[in-house]
């Protein structure tokens, strides 16, 4: 769907919960980005499209054309969406590397930009999660390969770069000590 349309859709489900639209940013987007959603001049990450849904009290399908889950969202007996939701439930879980070599699976497929933003974020938590264990140079590599995926596909993220990289900074600082 163009990201004018998914904004009309998310704006006319605000309008009609006669939400404004400082009520449905509440502390996790900004206003000023939500509009930029709704006129379609920006596209939400998996994470904001969700919390929206969220917020609006909408199943996610609402947004999708004709508002039909099947005919959208594909079949659930799909291969293709059974290994998505399978990544989506190790990253839940905490499962990172499983999570990342689930993922892969699905790199060139139709599904390829879900795959790089569950990526994406599974190596920022293992780079985290090495940080705080004191294996810096695994910290710094799981750093350097969220900030490389952050820019892939659809959902593609200036915050997930901005927090690798601020995290290989930090390493990089422990390092030199």
């Amino acid at each position: 769907m163009n990201p004018s349309e998914l904004g009309r859709r998310i704006k006319e489900a605000r309008l009609a919960k006669k939400l404004t639209q400082s009520d449905v940013a509440g502390t996790f987007i900004t206003r000023n980005m939500l509009s930029q959603i709704e006129s379609g001049a920006a596209n939400p990450s998996l994470k904001t499209l969700e919390y929206l849904t969220s917020v609006l009290d909408i199943p996610i399908q609402a947004l999708m054309p004709d508002g039909k889950s099947e005919e959208n969202c594909g079949n659930l007996d799909d291969p293709l969406l059974q290994k998505l939701l399978n990544c989506k439930r190790l990253y839940s879980e905490g499962e990172y590397p499983k999570t990342v070599r689930a993922a892969e699976e699905l790199k060139d497929s139709k599904l390829s930009d879900e795959a790089f933003a569950i990526t994406a974020r599974s190596y920022i938590a293992m780079a985290e999660q090495a940080e705080k264990g004191g294996d810096l140079s695994t910290a710094a590599d799981y750093a350097n390969r969220a900030y490389e995926m952050a820019d892939k596909g659809i959902y593609a993220s200036r915050d997930i770069k901005t927090v690798s990289a601020l995290l290989m900074n930090r390493i990089a600082e422990n390092l030199g000590k």
